[in-house]
């Protein structure tokens, strides 16, 4: 056995201290890590130096211990504890007072309010959400204008007559069982019985008795239940209860009836042209015609005149700011956001079509209620009211039966023009539906809305009694047609007609008042009659080959024109003035018209 050399270790020493004592080592924290990069190239270089063994023990060393005396163990994290050192400065700012580092972003990370690339890009997504709130505007627009160009519903009295349909019981199954009849529990009687013989004798069969019996037995078993039931259904409550659904039903058919019963009152007074059931009638109608565009309002009130049969509807139109008046926005060079817009033009002719289209909406809704033909004509006038403001006549109508008979009064929805192209997206005015057959009742429309342009109303509500100056021209035409129709003049023949009144002629029978051929020349003007106008009328009465003429007005005649009415070639001229025409209206039509 051979002994280790003086002064060496034993191998087992030799193997575990190397290990044991760097784990010690390790845990004690005398094995610090490297600072930098130098004390690494120099420690490197030491181990280049050192024989094999000795890198091996170090590499043994500088590895971390996975085991230490045979268990497991993790070493703990190092804990750095904190240095404390000066505060790093600030950087130091430049001469213009900004900082080298990063001059976009602060110290939050947020774009800087100056800089140029973010401000351009603010202003560009301000100007698209600008535009898309003009587009919509654009397209709420042609949804108005299609909306009011759709037709209403006739709200005539057929239409609003009420039908009384009457609600079963919900337990009527149980308590309209019938009470158990005889006949559904009696047997046959015998078959192959003699008919010959009475009816004592076939009654003896011995199997039809016990069958009778059986049967009896039956109906007497079903009684007993049915009355049982019907207790039952009186201790709860069910006949109680079907008592008052049948008054309930009694009286839901009492107000159905006396519904249709005032309605038809109601068109009793208005086939009576009573001033009351016809304007009740036409607000309802106007009402029902507004519920297609209740985002916009647009009321229409309506007043008659049972003097000369006829509604004058006032509507209300929409402000002129219900059109939109920009096209979008844009981006100029100086990075600045400026509106874009659109031709005036085109704003005044959208915002004139819309008021054409609720104009021939409410038309159509007076139109279509008027089924007995008691209106003799419409007058409409449609108001622009700014608060603070006198209201303004922007469009007025004035139309009998016949026109609006021969009228559709139903424009075309119209379609979007070419977004691409010059002026308004929407169809030029010239060729606008609305505003065309508008034009064809013979309305006013103003030129322009924007500018204050108002129009002359046709007739005005103001009064009840209205005077002459009040009247429409198609109501002077009517009333004068029907006074002198009254006096015996027929088969009239309108020549002219117009705001200043109507040229006519007439055959008047040979025993009336009127007799022979007249030329009817009617002015509603104030104005006075002028001795040029009786010598026009003469050359007239001379080319048509008639026998007389006249010559009526709401004003007076000059005295040069009553005195060539005394000389001998103008004595064929008659002349009525105001108050002629008032008595006449009197005396034949009892209409108390005023001046």
């Amino acid at each position: 056995m051979q002994h280790p050399a003086e002064g060496s270790t034993d191998v087992a020493a030799t193997a575990l201290q190397p290990g044991f004592l760097a784990s010690l080592f390790r845990e004690l924290g005398a094995d610090e890590d490297d600072e930098n990069e130098g004390e690494n190239e120099v420690r490197d270089e030491a181990r280049a130096e050192e024989p094999p063994g000795g890198r091996n023990r170090a590499r043994l060393r500088d590895r971390a211990p996975d085991h230490v005396w045979g268990r497991a163990t993790t070493p703990p994290p190092p804990v750095v504890p904190p240095q404390p050192g000066p505060v790093e400065p600030p950087a130091a700012a430049d001469a213009d007072g900004t900082n080298d580092v990063n001059d976009t972003n602060d110290v939050n990370g947020t774009i800087d309010a100056d800089d140029p690339v973010a401000a351009h890009g603010r202003a560009a997504a301000l100007t698209h959400h600008r535009t898309l709130a003009v587009q919509a505007e654009h397209r709420q627009l042609a949804d108005l204008l299609r909306r009011a160009a759709q037709p209403v519903s006739a709200m005539d009295f057929e239409s609003q007559l009420r039908s009384y349909q009457p609600r079963p019981f919900p337990d009527a199954a149980a308590e309209s069982e019938p009470e158990p009849a005889w006949a559904d529990f009696a047997p046959p009687e015998p078959v192959g019985a003699d008919p010959d013989q009475p009816r004592s004798r076939r009654l003896l069969d011995s199997g039809y008795q016990r069958e009778l019996a059986q049967a009896r037995l039956r109906h007497q078993r079903a009684l007993r239940e049915w009355r049982t039931r019907q207790a039952e259904l009186a201790d709860s409550g069910a006949i109680a209860a079907r008592q008052a659904h049948e008054e309930a039903e009694r009286a839901r058919a009492r107000a159905v009836q006396e519904y249709n019963d005032s309605l038809e009152e109601c068109r009793r007074a208005y086939r009576q042209a009573e001033p009351a059931a016809v304007e009740s009638l036409l607000e309802r109608a106007l009402a029902a015609a507004e519920g297609a565009t209740r985002d916009l309002p647009a009321p229409c009130r309506a007043v008659f005149r049972a003097l000369t049969r006829t509604a004058v509807l006032d509507l209300d139109l929409p402000p002129l700011d219900t059109v939109p008046a920009l096209t979008g926005y844009r981006l100029t060079d100086t990075g600045e956001v400026a509106p874009v817009p659109r031709p005036a033009a085109d704003v005044r002719t959208d915002y004139l079509r819309l008021a054409a289209r609720l104009a021939l909406r409410a038309l159509q809704a007076a139109d279509a209620v008027d089924t007995d033909e008691v209106l003799s004509g419409v007058v409409l006038n449609g108001w622009l009211r700014v608060p603070g403001q006198p209201p303004q006549c922007l469009l007025s109508v004035d139309a009998d039966r016949d026109a609006l008979a021969r009228t559709r009064l139903v424009p075309d929805a119209g379609h979007l023009g070419d977004e691409g192209a010059d002026g308004g997206v929407y169809a030029e005015a010239e060729h606008d539906e609305s505003l065309l057959r508008l034009r064809a009742l013979a309305a006013v429309i103003s030129p322009d809305p924007y500018a204050g342009e108002a129009v002359q109303p046709w007739g005005s509500a103001s009064s009840a009694v209205p005077a002459l100056g009040e009247l429409s021209p198609g109501e002077f035409a009517l009333l004068v047609r029907a006074v002198l129709t009254a006096g015996g003049l027929r088969d009239w023949s309108v020549r002219l007609r117009g705001p200043a009144g109507l040229v006519a002629t007439a055959e008047g029978d040979p025993g009336s008042g009127l007799p022979g051929r007249w030329v009817v020349w009617a002015s509603r003007g104030p104005g006075p009659v002028t001795a040029e106008e009786i010598a026009t009328l003469a050359e007239a009465v001379r080319e048509e080959g008639a026998d007389r003429g006249l010559r009526m007005t709401c004003g007076r005649f000059t005295d040069e024109a009553l005195d060539l009415t005394g000389e001998e070639r103008h004595q064929r001229i008659h002349l009525i003035d105001g108050p002629g025409i008032r008595e006449l209206a009197r005396t034949h039509l009892e209409l108390p018209l005023t001046l």
